[in-house]
């Protein structure tokens, strides 16, 4: 499927402006006679607030806080488009809000602040009480590791998506592809091109916990590379990015350097979530027999299908809707949120995750080297991870008292 994107961009600019925006209030109850505004306002709603006062948690049976969300941004990090600040990334949020209600109906509010790191999570914890969950959106890398960790202690869940979204995804689709394959995920070789913000989610969860059958386990080795090269212990630098120490610390055991070329020999997997036109075809014949690229860069991935498909790869996919093996984060958040919400838990554990990318992964019956993962307009898909990530929720025991 050809997408003319200069189309495309013309055509929402007309929808956004057409419809002032894409989300909107509406009442669940009636306000047209004196009887409906008293129980919906006051006096009525005097006895419900009293009600709360007298133990907080009743807020979650009778007031909008069970099935909603914040989407929150500093709009530091928006899409491809950078630093562009929070008031021109509301439509982003606008989307993601209306991609909650439709594929999860869950209902989410666009927050987006201005502020330095401080004021944002100072701002998160003074709107939380209204909120079952918080989604962090396009948040720039290292603050947004920072910003996360931070706000653990709230009795909600908090979720950095463009972080454990796409390791969710990544992992799904690795699942598959090792199915496709007939590689073992414990022996995998993967290198991962960046380290902001998705990389470092992606390493994480790879590292610690993947899936053979229903045993958990990790990839052999994970080797990572910036715009510097191999991530390695000692790197001249590292220092100044605890995450990108930790990263040194933590993957590469062989002490690799190099470039990203070099990371590529005798790789089996490459996960691309950095800039476009980085790997070529000469790079994948390097690799592994049948190896999986999941070239996830947006608008232009770091190796094109075909060019990925000349230098031997088994598997390939990408970030984008015209090809196959969209790996989209819209088969996770709406259905890790649903899931944590009617579950009551108080944070998203590793545990969670994991059974989200697992059910993912089982949601394609025969998965194939053209479909590792479901259709991202499927909507059966938030369904499964939704239960999925409840049950492992009450196994976890990370849930609220009720």
């Amino acid at each position: 499927m050809d997408i003319d994107r200069e189309e495309i961009a013309q055509k929402s600019l007309a929808l956004h402006l057409e419809h002032q925006g894409k989300l909107a209030v509406q009442s669940k109850v009636p306000v047209q006679t004196r009887e409906d505004l008293s129980l919906a306002y006051t006096p009525g709603v005097a006895h419900v607030c009293r009600y709360i006062a007298e133990d907080e948690t009743r807020a979650f049976s009778c007031t909008l806080k069970r099935n909603t969300i914040a989407i929150i941004t500093d709009g530091t990090a928006v899409l491809g488009l950078g630093n562009i600040g929070p008031t021109a990334a509301i439509p982003v949020m606008e989307g993601k809000a209306i991609l909650f209600k439709e594929f999860a109906g869950i209902d989410a509010f666009p927050i987006c602040i201005n502020g330095d790191h401080d004021d944002l999570i100072g701002h998160i914890r003074s709107i939380a009480p209204v909120f079952g969950g918080i989604n962090l959106e396009d948040i720039a890398a290292p603050r947004c590791f920072e910003i996360e960790e931070e706000l653990q202690n709230l009795g909600i869940p908090v979720m950095h998506d463009d972080q454990h979204g796409a390791a969710i995804a990544v992992l799904a689709a690795l699942i598959n592809a090792c199915k496709v394959t007939g590689k073992k995920f414990k022996d995998l070789t993967v290198v991962v091109s960046g380290a902001g913000a998705a990389g470092y989610a992606i390493c994480r969860l790879l590292k610690c916990i993947g899936y053979e059958g229903e045993t958990c386990t990790a990839v052999k080795e994970l080797i990572v590379c910036d715009r510097e090269g191999i991530i390695y212990r000692g790197r001249h630098g590292l220092y100044h990015n605890i995450y990108k120490y930790l990263l040194g610390d933590e993957t590469n055991k062989m002490l690799r350097t190099g470039t990203l070329s070099d990371a590529l020999r005798g790789a089996d997997v490459f996960v691309g979530v950095s800039s476009g036109n980085l790997v070529t075809a000469d790079m994948v014949r390097q690799m592994n027999p049948d190896p999986i690229v999941l070239a996830l860069a947006n608008p232009t991935p770091e190796i094109m299908p075909d060019e990925a498909r000349a230098g031997g790869a088994a598997i390939i996919g990408t970030g984008r809707s015209d090809f196959p093996n969209q790996v989209n984060n819209v088969l996770v958040f709406p259905g890790v949120f649903r899931g944590a919400l009617d579950a009551g838990a108080t944070k998203i554990s590793e545990e969670m995750k994991i059974a989200a990318a697992h059910a993912i992964a089982l949601y394609v019956k025969d998965p194939t080297p053209e479909k590792i993962l479901p259709d991202p307009l499927d909507r059966g898909v938030a369904q499964v991870v939704a239960a999925a990530v409840a049950e492992m929720a009450r196994k976890c025991g990370c849930v609220r008292e009720e």
